[in-house]
């Protein structure tokens, strides 16, 4: 007699990169199960305020309502303080409402990307019961063995030698880390039959930078109402449909 298993994974990638006064998060939007497609749109990454972007994968039914559970905790405080809720103290959020789960989790694995109070980037990674820390880049889903590895790579310079009398950048240029961010998708849509069909990318800029890294970028969408605090933008691109 099999045992009860409420839970199931639906394919798919996110990840999220963090630079020095911008942040991006990403992911497909194929949702599948096994080797059987459910559908080729369904989103991962959700806008929540003008500067915070969560992406969730695992369990897509459990996605789905957590988002929506943080979304109405966000909206509660909103009209109680009149103004958005700080990054730092979503993730702090997130964390406890994971938590209150642990002994019937959401399966489902968190990346928040964002600004800070003090204008610079930030991600942060959360498993399923809660634990949770400030990173530069994270992958998650069934492709994160092909991702990470890749972002250790490129973000942090594992495995790199810098030039000699030099040092590697902190942060990179927009420009290049969503140059990152396609190369990474590309790759894992060849590799991972979980991942494919439409990709999403979020880039949430500090207020009062500039539009650096976005010009000539087809197909970006600015999702943000005024330009006079953080601004959101989007773009969507196809990936390999197989």
């Amino acid at each position: 007699m099999s045992s009860f298993n409420p839970y199931t994974e639906n394919g798919g990638a996110i990840l999220a990169i963090a630079g020095a006064d911008f942040s991006v998060v990403a992911g497909d939007t194929r949702q599948s199960e096994g080797y059987s497609i459910q559908t080729r749109y369904a989103p991962k990454v959700f806008r929540l305020t003008d500067r915070a972007v969560l992406a969730v994968n695992g369990f897509a039914a459990d996605g789905n309502m957590f988002v929506k559970k943080v979304k109405q905790r966000l909206e509660w405080y909103r009209h109680a303080h009149a103004k958005d809720m700080p990054l730092r103290s979503i993730a702090r959020l997130i964390q406890t409402m994971l938590y209150s789960r642990r002994f019937f989790p959401y399966y489902v694995y968190n990346i928040l990307g964002g600004i800070e109070e003090d204008g610079s980037g930030a991600v942060y990674s959360f498993d399923p019961v809660g634990s949770y820390e400030r990173e530069t880049c994270r992958a998650a889903g069934p492709a994160q063995s092909l991702l990470q590895p890749f972002l250790d790579n490129q973000i942090y310079f594992k495995n790199q030698q810098p030039v000699p009398g030099t040092a590697h950048p902190t942060h990179l240029p927009l420009q290049v880390v969503l140059s990152v961010v396609i190369d990474s998708f590309t790759s894992a849509t060849e590799r991972h039959i979980e991942v494919g069909d439409g990709l999403e990318i979020y880039i949430i800029l500090a207020k009062g930078r500039g539009l650096q890294g976005l010009e000539g970028v087809k197909g970006v969408q600015e999702l943000s109402i005024s330009e006079d605090s953080e601004r959101i933008f989007v773009i969507r691109r196809e990936l390999k449909k197989d």
